[in-house]
């Protein structure tokens, strides 16, 4: 068996970014996160955590980029953000973010690209629309159960789970249905 035989291409990759140079992968994560940004002033305001388009954009740049395109995408993103560019809700754009209280959110993020991303690469993906669903939902209850976690630290679980969980919940089986329907539309036989 040859090494080209033993490397295991994508099973879904709509954008074939594998395939392409490394200035459109460039061209890819700049565009990405010129999309974060903006769709991250698409705010509902909250306290302590807003609501935002960024659990539906994070997994399906994860989806449609690559695991591994996908992940370097939103750390490119969250480097913006440590940098002092507004890309951040509600045009935040400091260190201070990575500490205050959606900073579990952030942290998630490159996670949850990452494995929507492979999910996606493994067949979790737009062929079924279940499938995809169930990739998109996995990816947003990681979100907040990893931002719900370290919200914790500074208001305590209950508290945590009642204004860092709980309004969350069907936006992110909207954000899911719609990531599906994405992916489904995105999806090429």
């Amino acid at each position: 068996m040859s090494l080209a035989h033993a490397v295991r291409k994508p099973a879904f990759s709509p954008l074939n970014l594998d395939n392409r140079s490394v200035a459109m992968k460039l061209f890819a994560v700049i565009s990405g996160t010129m999309i974060l940004a903006l769709t991250s002033q698409i705010t509902v305001p909250m306290l302590p955590v807003p609501i935002t388009l960024q659990t539906l954009v994070v997994p399906l740049i994860g989806a449609l980029y690559g695991w591994r395109l996908g992940a370097l995408t939103v750390l490119a993103w969250l480097g913006e953000a440590a940098m002092g560019m507004p890309v951040l809700a509600g045009g935040n754009g400091t260190l201070a973010a990575f500490a205050g209280p959606t900073a579990g959110y952030l942290f998630a993020f490159p996670v949850i690209a990452a494995l929507t991303g492979y999910m996606a690469e493994r067949g979790w993906n737009g062929s079924s629309l279940p499938k995809a669903f169930v990739t998109f939902l996995t990816a947003n209850i990681l979100a907040l159960g990893l931002g719900a976690a370290w919200l914790s630290l500074t208001i305590g679980a209950e508290k945590a789970l009642i204004v860092g969980v709980a309004p969350f919940i069907i936006g992110a089986l909207i954000k899911s249905a719609l990531g599906a329907s994405i992916l489904k539309a995105s999806f090429r036989k």
